[in-house]
């Protein structure tokens, strides 16, 4: 499919899920009519679907790179500027597939406030994917803050007990992290203005404004940059609102910030950080991929100690997301194409494992593994899932996961040894804590004698599809590669030209 054939092509990703977001304030309004109520989940769900079917369509159409451009603001040198390449396709395909998950995932477990509820899933997707999409500056940081609003508002309504903390901690970080890449936007927009006369926040325009600058400037913008998306990706020792937020997050939410908000960090590094900052991103790349394998030494180590499973879950999030520091900058193909893989495989397993959660949750009460013990037997179908997912977080073979730390290890190899080495050690403890989450959960004397539902048809089918995603990466990852040739320039070799 030929994107740029259809007028505002590229714009849908984002029209669509606003304008089914409306609708399903529309067809829901205030009624607590279950047709009513159905019809606007249905309308949250229709809107996910389409952007995945879009995806498809331009990854088979092989339609990239495609290209929309529209007037904005001249008089500040911004425009509605949409690039497709081979480094956002394949997220705008995973936002698409997992926003059909959280809409599922939530079909029961949200009664209150539904129209409301999938009004705001649908904006925190629309903005996901305007940051995937956006090559102006300006609308990337208007994208940027579109989707953390909503989320917030799904944390603090619709979350669990402890909710409002969380959602507080949760604005609070990824805010002021915000903050830091827009001054940071701004600063470079100035140094572009100042150097050339012409003031644009236009990407393309922008790529090698850096090595006109002082070594200390342009360390600092880097810095601005770095910072917003360590926040949410999140780095070691900027991850302390990440535990809070999906733990008390609803199901939906947790899916949603696991395998999308946290990946816009590793998007914006790839697409900003470095390629706009070459030489302040290799001066810097040491200490960076240090504090990549910190996290991932330090979020396995805490998963595991945990005995909630959606905090253990949260921290190996920490923990496999440092390899996405580690291999961005390595500086290589190899770590290039490693972190992309890996945060598309993060994305499923964790997407699929908090679904499952959630499912879990419903059923018995509680997140507890010291209260669980024996599921394998009393649901036989979730417990398949389950050890297929906890295969999937230690990095079993054949999975989507160890394709990417495999690449990731590579790269780093090449660029900083004992940096791979010590990662490689986080490895080790993903299976600990992997395995020890799926013995108590799963195996064993039930602590508690109870009954419980086995999964739906709709929750089935929709986990199936998700671990069947993670299976064709893991198995068969070179259409994925063979996108990421077709990045923009400044992508595919790893730092700007």
């Amino acid at each position: 499919m030929n994107l740029q054939a259809i007028p505002l092509g590229l714009a849908l990703f984002i029209v669509i899920p606003l304008a089914c977001g409306l609708a399903s304030l529309v067809l829901g309004g205030r009624s607590s009519a279950p047709g009513r109520l159905a019809a606007a989940r249905a309308a949250t769900l229709a809107g996910s679907l389409a952007c995945l079917l879009l995806a498809a369509a331009a990854w088979l159409g092989g339609a990239v790179p495609a290209r929309l451009e529209l007037a904005w603001i001249p008089s500040m040198g911004s425009s509605f500027s949409l690039s497709l390449d081979g480094l956002s396709l394949p997220f705008l395909a995973l936002s698409g597939l997992l926003g059909a998950a959280a809409v599922l995932a939530s079909w029961k477990g949200i009664g209150e406030r539904v129209p409301s509820f999938h009004f705001c899933l649908s904006l925190t997707l629309a903005g996901i994917n305007g940051v995937f999409l956006a090559s102006d500056l300006f609308l990337f940081a208007f994208m940027w803050e579109l989707m953390l609003v909503p989320m917030f508002f799904v944390i603090d309504i619709w979350g669990h007990e402890g909710r409002h903390r969380a959602a507080v901690k949760f604005f609070i970080f990824t805010q002021a992290g915000g903050l830091l890449m827009i001054a940071a936007i701004a600063g470079l927009y100035a140094a572009h203005g100042a150097a050339t006369g012409e003031y644009t926040f236009a990407y393309d325009r922008l790529l090698g404004t850096a090595g006109g600058l002082g070594q200390t400037l342009q360390f600092l913008l880097m810095l601005g940059f770095f910072a917003g998306f360590a926040v949410k990706l999140p780095a070691f020792g900027l991850h302390a609102w990440l535990p809070d937020a999906h733990t008390e997050a609803p199901t939906a939410g947790s899916i949603l910030l696991a395998g999308l908000l946290l990946k816009t960090g590793g998007y914006g590094l790839l697409r900003f950080a470095i390629p706009l900052f070459p030489d302040a991103a290799r001066a810097f790349a040491p200490v960076a991929m240090w504090i990549g394998a910190a996290g991932i030494l330090y979020g396995g180590l805490m998963a595991l100690g945990q005995s909630d499973m959606k905090r253990l879950v949260a921290y190996s999030s920490v923990s496999h997301l440092g390899f996405v520091l580690v291999g961005a900058y390595s500086l290589n193909e190899a770590g290039r194409n490693g972190v992309v893989i890996q945060m598309l495989s993060h994305g499923l397993s964790t997407g699929a494992l908090f679904m499952l959660i959630g499912s879990l949750q419903d059923r018995i009460g509680t997140r507890e593994l010291g209260r669980m013990g024996g599921l394998a037997r009393a649901a036989p179908r979730m417990g398949a899932f389950g050890l297929a997912l906890t295969l999937a977080l230690l990095g079993l073979p054949g999975m989507g996961n160890f394709v990417g730390e495999l690449l990731v290890l590579f790269g780093a190899f090449k660029a900083e040894a004992a940096v791979a080495v010590a990662a490689g050690l986080g490895l080790i403890l993903a299976m600990a804590y992997a395995l020890r989450m799926f013995q108590l959960a799963f195996h064993g004397e039930a602590k508690e004698k109870r009954s419980v539902a086995d999964l739906s048809a709709i929750e089935t089918g929709t986990l199936a599809l998700l671990l069947a995603a993670l299976l064709w990466i893991g198995l068969y990852p070179r259409p994925v590669l063979a996108l990421l040739s077709l990045a923009l320039p400044g992508i595919a070799g790893g730092t700007a030209p």
